[in-house]
């Protein structure tokens, strides 16, 4: 099984390099920590200042452990490798009469549906992201839906809502009828979304994990249907979970291989195949500090919720689950509390909305992992600054590699930056949420650099953005350095990057240097454009810096045109200001955590430069 470690002939053929940067830093010297409070900032490459080099917090590595099949007996072993091969148990044990479909036992999870997700079902629609479908029009077949309608309805993942919001009484006839109805629509696997692998798994795992509500019936033969179909899913995924369309959706299917190999009569040897199967798919899912390889906390959060799941399948049957399982759950678990707000719901990353505090808070609880946020989750690609009130998030990674990404984002260098309870500098997010509230032809933009607070040239791309969720050429070089800043007076967080995503079209490096200071009142960042290559530096080239705001943000803009005035929701002032260009407000959109879009504002820094290079140097500084 390959594993992606730094330095390694696989990580060079991955294109993700990263280092010290080779640009500018603060070395150690004579000078001390300058933070002044002029009317504008001074170039921070050129800012004498004395950086005490602090060890970087590293995370837990992964190690190969985590990522062996469970250790069994030797029989156990050639179950599994005649399961594997196709072999039903039947024919393992000739002698033992073939027992019915049955379940073995009844699961309680611990993961809460939405209750007004639950409520619009009873009462005759599905509920998504703000957008109600007449459960009565669903196409149940065909690719009639918007990709998050589809999870949804072919994933079966409105059953948990369902559950959620009422007693089983009153919930069974309605799951009932929409299962008649999809049983209908979809009678054998076929093509389509309701036979894509991952919709396949999150489908069986939720039937398994809520039967109460599709076998509540006092019809034996509906209750044999459902149960037969319970079998030939779990069949046919056992054909073709290796022929998912990404990682995450394969580890979806494994997961539910491994749940029914539990909770359907006869499982042993579906168990010990789906076990070493989910073990060696996770191994291929995560990176080294336990970060998902599409860099998607929504993907990171579904990873989460597999295994939750699956454990309360083992609890169910009183059924101790490997070890691998529980130490890849606790190494999910600190990459996501990275990209954790003040306000405790998630930051806009490769096409995420802010996710609730809620529902991060809940996810948490059922998790039972208690940790810490990863400062440098640097396999991940994100970076993580606790100054005070405030945090940053830093995207210092190149965008995931095609064959990982859903709705991948060209964000290399973007930040993120609240304090307290407010967010003052967000990305637009929402891309993964597109066919909800948000409109399907708006999800390549919400991908776009521009839709993201970092710097473009020309309007294009950092990384290509493709019009099927993938991402094209681009970034494929990034470069890091992270110090910790001491001066009289106050210290800070130093994070220098930079990425080569504009090399080959201008032979140009952007370069991004933020300085946050420990109390959190104060955020300096430079960006540079450095010449790289061979390519010709005559001409000039527009260059545009974006800073999205956070929602219901009042603005107040300066005589001189290089300052902002921001009031946030919370009474608390803070002023922008550029140290060359004028700074302009143009209209910007922010998605929420339940997909919709909110009208905001961008601050934006435009400027025709020489292609020979330029620098910006900015600040926002907290003023009561």
């Amino acid at each position: 099984m390959a594993r992606l470690f730094p330095g390694t002939r696989e990580a060079q053929e991955e294109g993700a390099v990263l280092g010290p940067a080779k640009g500018p830093v603060v070395d150690g010297g004579e000078g001390r920590l300058a933070l002044p409070l002029g009317p504008a900032p001074e170039p921070l490459a050129l800012a004498q200042a004395e950086a005490d080099v602090a060890p970087l917090e590293p995370g837990r590595a992964l190690a190969i452990a985590d990522f062996s099949p469970p250790q069994v007996s030797a029989g156990e072993r050639l179950i599994r490798l005649a399961y594997g091969l196709g072999i039903p148990p039947s024919t393992l044990n000739p002698f033992r009469k073939r027992a019915r479909p049955r379940l073995t036992a009844t699961v309680e999870s611990t993961l809460a549906g939405d209750p007004a997700s639950g409520t619009a079902i009873r009462a005759g629609h599905f509920l998504l992201h703000g957008v109600k479908l007449p459960i009565a029009d669903t196409e149940f077949s065909g690719p009639r839906l918007s990709p998050p309608f589809e999870r949804m309805v072919h994933g079966f993942g409105w059953l948990r809502d369902l559950a959620g919001c009422a007693a089983r009484p009153q919930c069974a006839p309605v799951a009932e009828r929409i299962f008649a109805a999809w049983l209908a629509a979809n009678p054998q696997p076929g093509a389509g979304p309701a036979w894509a692998v991952g919709n396949a798994g999150h489908r069986l795992l939720a039937w398994l994990i809520h039967a109460p509500l599709l076998l509540s019936s006092q019809d034996r033969k509906l209750r044999a249907r459902v149960l037969t179909t319970f079998e030939d899913t779990a069949r046919w995924l056992d054909r073709h979970v290796g022929r998912a369309e990404d990682t995450l959706a394969e580890v979806a299917g494994w997961t539910a291989i491994t749940a029914a190999g539990l909770l359907l009569a006869e499982g042993r040897a579906r168990r010990l195949f789906g076990e070493g199967g989910l073990i060696k798919a996770l191994g291929n899912l995560v990176s080294d500090d336990g970060g998902v390889l599409s860099r998607s906390p929504l993907g990171q959060i579904e990873a989460v919720e597999l295994l939750i799941e699956l454990r309360a399948c083992y609890a169910a049957v009183r059924s101790t689950p490997p070890p691998q399982l529980d130490a890849i759950l606790e190494l999910l678990v600190p990459p996501l509390l990275t990209l954790l707000h003040s306000d405790g719901g998630l930051g806009s990353w490769q096409g995420a909305g802010a996710v609730s505090p809620e529902r991060i808070a809940a996810l948490m609880k059922a998790s039972g992992v208690r940790t810490r946020p990863l400062r440098d989750a640097r396999h991940w690609g994100y970076q993580r600054v606790n100054a005070g009130k405030a945090v940053l998030q830093f995207d210092a990674a190149p965008p995931p590699l095609a064959r990982h990404a859903r709705d991948g984002c060209a964000s290399t260098l973007a930040f993120e930056f609240s304090h307290g309870g407010e967010r003052l500098i967000v990305n637009c997010g929402g891309a993964a949420f597109a066919g909800g509230l948000i409109p399907l032809r708006l999800a390549q933009g919400l991908r776009a650099t521009a839709a993201h607070s970092t710097l473009a040239i020309d309007d294009f791309n950092s990384t290509a953005v493709l019009i099927n969720g993938k991402l094209g050429p681009g970034v494929s070089e990034v470069e890091v350095d992270r110090r910790i800043l001491s001066g009289e007076g106050a210290g800070a967080t130093r994070i220098e990057a930079s990425h080569n995503g504009y090399v080959s079209r201008y032979g140009l490096t952007h370069r991004r240097i933020l300085i946050i200071r420990d109390d959190g009142s104060e955020l300096r960042g430079e960006d540079l454009l450095v010449p790289s290559g061979r390519r010709g530096k005559r001409g000039m080239i527009g260059v545009a810096l974006r800073f999205h705001l956070g929602p219901h943000i009042e603005l107040a803009q300066g005589r001189d045109g290089l300052g902002v005035t921001l009031a946030l929701p919370d009474g608390s002032l803070w002023q922008f200001r550029s140290g060359r260009d004028p700074v302009t407000l143009e209209e910007s959109l922010w998605s929420d955590g339940m997909g919709r879009p909110l009208a905001t504002r961008q601050l934006v820094i435009s400027a025709k430069i020489p292609r020979s290079g330029e620098s910006f140097s900015w600040l926002l500084k907290k003023m009561r």
